[in-house]
């Protein structure tokens, strides 16, 4: 297996532009899960320092490195190239593979670049591998750059939000975020973390009592901003409805759930272990009407979610389940908890305004852990459907706590920096960029509370299934990218 990885990470290396991939191979070999980022963030500091560029890291972690502009460039205004460092750490289930320890395992999949079994680190790698290419350059002409690169951006932008406002120096902040190789990115959304728990008197089952676990898997996950609207499964959200329907007719009891894991990632698989009556006419008749449900809710995401696996085996007798009130109340509030789209966007087509992920369910140990990820960019709303959340979990005798809460990025369609990308992209590549805002939470929101006066855009290649086992990123478009990027720093205006 080390030989195999040897290999083929020698042969990503060797793709174009070689600069970039050897970057994020470089990059990838470093674990860097978000809040556990502190060898990447030494990784980057050795490299700024071998370049014997100025490097400084900020009180937070952040890391900038500056390097003045190449001969001819040194009147034009000083360009913020931005990216984090983090990434998601999602696998499959039967995927064995330690985040904090190990390095990515990737592979080429034909235009493809994936990993094996995890998450790629696509994002937002890509974008730093390209500024560290750029920090390296001895033979691109630009203006000065200053790097900034990010922490964990994927669970708080606790990065973005502790960067003082007296460090950067550019006038220009391209991110480098932005996931479709035509698309400008000139807004996004905020997001406000919504928590719901609740402790509970655990009981005993009784020893007739037959146990089973319920196992949801085979979704295909993804980000829960960029992919909210595609109506993919939520294993958070069909575990309830089985757990739903099984008490309402069968007088099911639950001991433990375990569902979904991180806010930002569409949940794939939920586990739960129930109680049932144990009568042997009353168990075939549940098994029956198990698989008439099962049947049912694969036939409705038969299109989105081929691959959804659902079953049901015998188990361990669990030592406590919930009370029954408690568990009604649980049950109900998550059915009747908004999931996916709440409001689309009346100011850009096709734009999702407002959304909810119910990301992680926990009941085990007398304790009920419920997270959720509310984005908008309309911040009104943000806040509008959180309270709703509240309320629904209040009404569950849950605690309710708002947390995490970053703004969005209000688009400016007459930004300068807009001008010099819409015009160098119809000049390459012959065709029209799709200016737009995204539903995903970039920085840029929280960097232009500090830093109102930069002008900020944001694009990047094209990286699907990100946040999840699937996340790829097009090897074409990161060629096209690194084109794209060049041009853009030569044409940067006084």
């Amino acid at each position: 297996m080390r030989k195999n990885k040897m290999t083929m990470s020698k042969t990503i290396q060797e793709l174009e532009p070689k600069a970039v991939w050897k970057n994020f191979a470089n990059l990838n070999a470093v674990p860097r899960p978000s809040k556990k980022e502190e060898r990447v963030i030494q990784f980057m500091l050795d490299f700024g320092e071998k370049l014997q560029l100025e490097t400084i890291k900020d009180s937070v972690g952040n890391i900038i490195i500056r390097k003045p502009a190449t001969q001819g460039y040194e009147k034009r205004k000083m360009v913020t190239l931005q990216s984090h460092l983090d990434m998601v750490h999602q696998k499959n289930n039967d995927t064995d593979f330690n985040f904090d320890t190990q390095g990515i395992d990737m592979f080429i999949d034909n235009d493809w670049v994936r990993a094996n079994g995890t998450t790629l680190g696509a994002d937002n790698g890509l974008g730093v591998a390209t500024i560290m290419a750029l920090l390296e350059s001895t033979d691109i002409p630009h203006p000065a750059l200053e790097a900034l690169f990010t922490i964990d951006e994927e669970t708080g932008m606790t990065g973005a939000k502790g960067l003082k406002a007296d460090i950067l120096q550019g006038e220009i902040l391209l991110n480098l975020d932005t996931e479709e190789d035509d698309e400008i990115g000139i807004g996004c959304a905020g997001g406000i973390d919504v928590t719901a728990t609740r402790k509970y008197k655990k009981k005993s089952p009784s020893k007739k009592d037959t146990a089973l676990e319920v196992t949801v898997k085979g979704l295909k996950g993804g980000h829960s901003g960029m992919d909210i609207h595609k109506g993919l499964g939520n294993a958070n959200k069909i575990m309830n409805r089985l757990l739903y329907l099984g008490a309402e007719n069968y007088n099911l009891r639950v001991a433990k759930i375990n569902g979904g894991s991180l806010r930002n990632a569409i949940p794939r698989e939920s586990k739960a272990v129930v109680v049932l009556p144990k009568t042997k006419k009353k168990l075939k008749k549940f098994q029956s009407h198990f698989e008439q449900w099962i049947e049912t809710i694969k036939q409705e995401l038969i299109i989105t979610e081929p691959t959804l696996e659902i079953s049901i085996n015998k188990v361990k007798q669990p030592k406590s389940v919930l009370p029954k009130e408690v568990q009604t109340k649980l049950l109900n509030a998550l059915y009747a908890a908004q999931n996916g789209v709440y409001a689309m966007s009346a100011a850009f087509d096709n734009l999702v305004e407002t959304s909810n992920n119910i990301a992680r369910v926990e009941v085990d140990k007398g304790k009920i852990n419920i997270a959720c990820l509310t984005r908008s960019s309309v911040d009104s709303g943000k806040i509008d459907l959180a309270n709703s959340l509240r309320a629904v979990f209040e009404l569950a005798d849950c605690k309710v706590s708002f947390s995490g809460d970053y703004p969005g990025w209000n688009p400016n369609p007459d930004s300068a920096i807009l001008t010099v990308l819409k015009k160098e992209y119809k000049k390459i590549f012959k065709s029209e960029p799709n200016v737009a805002a995204c539903h995903a939470g970039l920085e840029c929101g929280i960097l232009g509370q500090n830093y109102p006066n930069i002008d900020m855009i944001s694009f990047g290649p094209t990286i699907k299934g990100a946040h999840s086992p699937d996340e790829r990123v097009s090897i074409s478009s990161v060629q096209k990218f690194w084109k794209f990027t060049l041009e853009i720093l030569k044409n940067i205006p006084e």
